[in-house]
């Protein structure tokens, strides 16, 4: 009978043992994970570098031919505001990737969860510096997809199921606007690059593909940046686990649409259809947002609704199509990406 109870009191000691050593492994792997926010760090000392010659007018540039025979080729361009939104992104991201070591920490899904958000911001960088506009659809899905994988995180959850597929089919159909749009662009200005597309303003304007293009586009940056009547899906997207809520918030995602509008204002802006078309669904945006924020009780829906009357705010601002309110829309993006962030 001793020898019995002895014997138990082994393999309880054993098992006791096992159990600390996987859950102190385990805890050991993921403190580790803070470290893959050099990956983000590394980029945005890159892009500071910059920051000097960029504000002097050399634009850097980068170019290989991708398919010869349509013109089209794989670039990428760092201008003001492409160096802007990079600094945006991977300043944040930084700030995110530490972020998200603390709060997965345990979590036996942390290395899936760092891969996706990881590809997550590769793909929104890739939109931003992209100069070929259809480099800039593909990067433009590609953060649609993992956008989705992000959001529906915990698939074992109904919840967090239906809100990834509502936010991928809303993105994803305005995405097949977008390419639409993008490509009815590239015939009316005869170039793919956008660095030469922004100074063709009057061509494309003058051309009858104009106005489809724009809507098309619209159509595109409206799904994107959760405007009226596309806002439903940014709510829900709070599914996500917190980091991800953050980052999609603050710096990615939502200010795709913003960016590209700002991108696109030089060569489509300056017509009444813009100007009505931004001011108006951008002015209702702000109000509906902002209406509906008081509404919440919850507060990750608070925030979610005050994130869409910004983005409202910001298309507004954009459609004025004046110096000062672009400047003033500049500003705002970089003010609420930082304090949107840090309000999670």
């Amino acid at each position: 009978m001793a020898t019995h109870t002895q014997h138990g009191r082994v393999n309880h000691l054993v098992k006791r043992t096992r159990n600390s050593t996987l859950s102190g492994s385990e805890h050991h792997g993921s403190s580790r994970h803070w470290l893959l926010a050099l990956i983000p760090l590394s980029l945005f000392i890159s892009f500071t570098t910059l920051i000097s010659r960029v504000a002097h007018g050399d634009i850097p540039l980068w170019h290989w031919d991708w398919v010869p025979a349509l013109n089209i080729s794989l670039s990428f361009h760092i201008d003001g505001l492409a160096l802007l939104m990079a600094l945006i992104i991977s300043g944040v991201g930084t700030l995110i990737f530490i972020y998200a070591s603390g709060y997965m920490a345990g979590d036996p899904q942390i290395t899936r969860f760092y891969f996706i958000l990881t590809f997550f911001m590769l793909a929104m960088l890739g939109v931003v510096l992209a100069d070929n506009i259809i480099l800039l659809f593909v990067f433009w899905e590609l953060t649609s997809i993992s956008s989705y994988l992000l959001i529906g995180f915990r698939h074992e959850s109904a919840v967090s199921q239906r809100s990834a597929l509502q936010a991928l089919l809303v993105t994803g159909s305005g995405g097949m606007c977008l390419m639409a749009g993008l490509v009815l662009l590239g015939f009316a200005a005869d170039s793919w690059q956008l660095s030469e597309i922004i100074h063709l303003g009057e061509t494309i304007q003058s051309s009858t593909l104009y106005l489809p293009a724009l809507v098309l586009i619209l159509l595109g940056a409206f799904t994107k940046s959760a405007q009226f009547p596309f806002h439903f899906w940014l709510p829900n997207a709070m599914a996500a686990p917190t980091p991800v809520s953050a980052f999609l918030h603050s710096a990615t995602m939502v200010k795709a649409g913003v960016y590209l509008l700002a991108r696109m204002n030089p060569a489509l802006g300056g017509t009444e259809v813009w100007f009505y078309a931004l001011t108006i669904f951008g002015g209702i945006t702000g109000l509906v947002g902002a209406w509906l924020s008081w509404q919440q009780v919850d507060l990750k829906r608070i925030m979610a609704y005050s994130t869409i009357s910004a983005l409202g705010v910001l298309v507004f601002l954009i459609g004025l199509g004046n110096h000062y309110a672009y400047e003033a829309a500049m500003v705002f993006l970089l003010v609420h990406s930082l304090y949107k962030g840090a309000l999670f």
